[in-house]
């Protein structure tokens, strides 16, 4: 006699291959990151096309318009909220330490890092003394932990709940800490560029954080809490390589505004400028969180997530801050976009570093960028 297929079995069918396919993507998304940039380069016109409102067709007295930007970024933390182990949070309850250092170095780190910057650019031949670029370092240093932090934590031997707890923590206080931030770092910027930083503040404070940031990341918490369990996989399946994809074009659209506008009028110096600003940020944020783990005598998985907690901001909102809060300033995105891939690198450098010194045990929960 036939048995019937039992549904758990049919629903793993499913979700297999899309599982396999995110893994796929997954393993190889620095080159993917590499590629979006490549073709923003070569063919930025789609991109500069998606960085424009468009008009959704609606009768009515209503006519919304769609921002792609905003809505990639939204899928993304979306997913990555949908992907937190909520119920691993406790364990923060009874050993809270690395949770607190993290979410204050987090946001000390810009009042650390950015007036030694200021300080150095005021020697630089630009007639504002390089306030374009301390601007976009204060943007995205501001920012909450990246979401993709957890995946780093997720492929070393990082503490999973710490991580996850200070991206979640880091989100949900950005509506305050974003503006509160660029407000005590415009004195150190040309008054052009204040105004400019003023406007970014005020859009994050208006509702960019609220709404872009929060609300995207609590909707996918819910989410997850409201699914039944034997949908989740199914779920995960779709939205996570959904996500992944957003990203990467995200990444393009970001890239398209930032060469193209580079090379329209090409200015090598100031290439090399945000590059450099790029890493001497970058690497600054990871070594204060490696010597801050030190200090607190961490074990090495709590350590790893400190430092790349402190390392790795959410340059994706950054990017999307100033195309929309200051879209005649395209090339504040040069620096960010170098960010963006310096932060990545060195985070493979952490869990590297962190693998030869804790020998893996279990796989971590993998949670999405």
């Amino acid at each position: 006699m036939s048995v019937p297929t039992p549904f758990p079995y049919r629903r793993a069918a499913v979700v297999r291959p899309a599982a396999r396919a995110t893994g796929w993507l997954r393993r190889r998304l620095g080159r993917a990151v590499v590629l979006s940039y490549a073709a923003a380069l070569l063919l930025p016109g789609p991109g500069l096309w998606l960085r424009r409102s468009h008009g959704l067709p609606m009768g009515g007295a209503l006519h919304p318009s769609l921002h792609t930007a905003p809505a990639l970024l939204s899928l993304v933390l979306f997913s990555a909220g949908l992907q937190v182990p909520v119920t691993a949070l406790g364990r923060l309850l009874r050993r809270p330490s690395a949770l607190v250092a993290g979410l204050v170095l987090h946001l000390a780190i810009p009042l650390l890092v950015i007036p030694c910057l200021a300080a150095v650019l005021q020697q630089a031949p630009d007639a504002d003394g390089g306030s374009g670029l301390v601007t976009a370092m204060m943007l995205i240093v501001a920012m909450p932990v990246a979401a993709g932090a957890t995946v780093w934590t997720g492929k070393g031997t990082g503490d999973q709940p710490t991580m996850v707890g200070l991206v979640l923590a880091s989100t949900l206080s950005s509506p305050l800490t974003i503006p509160l931030t660029l407000q005590l770092l415009a004195p150190l910027l040309s008054l052009r560029y204040a105004h400019s930083l003023a406007a970014a503040g005020h859009a994050a404070g208006s509702g960019f954080a609220l709404v872009g940031v929060v609300l995207p990341c609590a909707a996918g918490l819910v989410c997850r809490l409201a699914v039944p369990a034997s949908w989740l996989p199914r779920v995960l399946g779709v939205v996570v390589p959904a996500a992944l994809l957003g990203s990467l074009v995200l990444t393009y659209v970001n890239a398209s505004g930032a060469l193209g506008s580079f090379f329209a009028r090409p200015r090598p110096l100031l290439f090399c400028a945000a590059l450099g600003v790029a890493v001497l940020v970058c690497l600054s944020s990871f070594v204060l969180g490696r010597v801050a783990a030190r200090c607190l005598r961490l074990d090495a998985p709590a350590a790893s997530s400190l430092t790349l907690a402190c390392g790795m901001s959410n340059s994706s909102a950054s990017a999307v801050l100033i195309s929309t809060a200051l879209p005649d300033k395209p090339h504040l995105l040069l620096p960010v976009l170098a960010y963006g891939l310096l932060q990545k690198t060195a985070a493979s450098r952490v869990v590297r570093s962190a693998r030869r010194r804790t020998p893996r045990t279990a796989p971590a929960p993998v949670c999405t960028s």
